[in-house]
């Protein structure tokens, strides 16, 4: 695994917590050679895990849309940063740069990314791995939706096992690394081919 991109708030969040845990996997990913493949901004837990791997010796790269730059939130010390016309152009650069995808806690971007990754694993237009770091259980609530996708049958049980999540980031990054993509489903909807 060459690359993993994070998905994270442009916000530092309530706790310091959170903080902490973005600069470590900061911190462990350039210590495993490990890139990091990032939304390109320079604030909040997005700013920190940047910062982070950056001083450990680690690549970073960065995909914004040039209207955010133009904001003055785009950070001017990475290894690259990739400058595209729309939050689309962004996805797709980030998922053809990365080897796996790891979620932190953020907002509204944050689960449209990761939940966008998700979804094309599901279709089987990609076999790589996505997680949630689950830092002092921010994402409960959205394991616990799942789950309960998962017994509305609006969700198969498989596909729930798709989503691997640890409160521990060197667990977590040892079971992305292990990962293996599982065989495709044309049934993916319920009563397709049944």
């Amino acid at each position: 695994m060459r690359r993993i991109c994070v998905f994270c708030g442009s916000s530092m969040g309530a706790r310091p917590v959170y903080a902490e845990f973005a600069r470590g996997l900061g911190v462990l990913l350039a210590a495993r050679g490990i890139g990091l493949v990032y939304g390109g901004s320079k604030v909040g837990l997005m700013g920190v895990i940047a910062d982070a791997a950056l001083a450990a010796g680690g690549e970073v790269i960065g995909v914004m849309p040039e209207l955010l730059v133009r904001k003055e939130i785009g950070h001017s010390g990475l290894t690259e940063l990739h400058l595209v016309k729309s939050m689309h152009e962004r996805k797709a650069m980030m998922v053809d740069l990365a080897d796996g995808f790891i979620a932190l806690p953020g907002g509204f971007g944050t689960l449209d990314e990761f939940c966008e990754v998700l979804t094309w694993a599901q279709l089987g237009l990609h076999g790589k791995p996505c997680g949630i770091l689950n830092t002092a259980g921010y994402f409960d609530g959205l394991l616990q939706m799942f789950d309960h996708a998962v017994e509305e049958q609006f969700l198969r049980p498989a596909h729930r096992m798709m989503v691997l999540a640890d409160e521990d980031p060197e667990v977590l990054l040892d079971r992305l690394m292990q990962h293996r993509a599982g065989p495709q489903s044309d049934k993916w909807i319920a009563g397709v081919g049944s």
